[in-house]
């Protein structure tokens, strides 16, 4: 079972760098700086050639990247908060400026540079991607307390079953409901 309590650990962004990252087209990485890389738990080339969504925390919600693919695919610049994931399961906020590359007057590229976030920032658009996340019907996060022999019994049957905690809680409430 997935350790859910490694998601509430905050890594902040230090205030005299930044986050540097390119991609092809389709959002596959092409360069990471050490920044981006000490920042995320990962190794440049563990970064390299995945998709840029590896780093996607399950807070955002979907319709903040619908809205900034379609704004650069104009070829515009798009800007905003995102709360990236570790690849320890937490998290970093970042303000995110992401524009085109071009040659010869030809999108080759994007490049994302990501700053800091004030604490007041990150937890308005907590709240704010909470309740998008909500109205889109997304997942919705939740912490409760378990007795060890519940949490057990779920982390067990996790193992049995070969799925997640939150798979076999789906499951045993569709069994209730019949």
């Amino acid at each position: 079972m997935d350790k859910t309590f490694d998601m509430f650990w905050e890594t902040e962004v230090p205030e005299n760098q930044l986050i540097i990252s390119r991609t092809d087209l389709r959002g596959i990485i092409t360069y990471v700086n050490e920044t981006f890389a000490e920042i995320s738990g990962y190794k440049p080339e563990e970064l390299i050639g995945k998709p840029h969504n590896i780093i996607r925390h399950p807070d955002m919600p979907k319709s903040v990247f619908k809205e900034l693919w379609e704004t650069i695919k104009q070829g515009k610049t798009w800007q905003g908060y995102v709360k990236n994931l570790r690849k320890d399961r937490g998290y970093y906020w970042v303000h995110a400026t992401i524009s085109g590359v071009y040659k010869n007057g030809e999108l080759v590229e994007f490049k994302s540079m990501r700053a800091p976030v004030p604490r007041e920032k990150k937890k308005e658009m907590q709240d704010l991607y909470d309740r998008m996340r909500e109205e889109e019907g997304g997942p919705v996060r939740v912490v409760m307390y378990l007795p060890k022999k519940v949490y057990d019994r779920l982390e067990n049957l996790s193992k049995e079953m070969g799925i997640s905690g939150e798979e076999v809680i789906e499951k045993l409430l569709e069994n209730w409901q019949t």
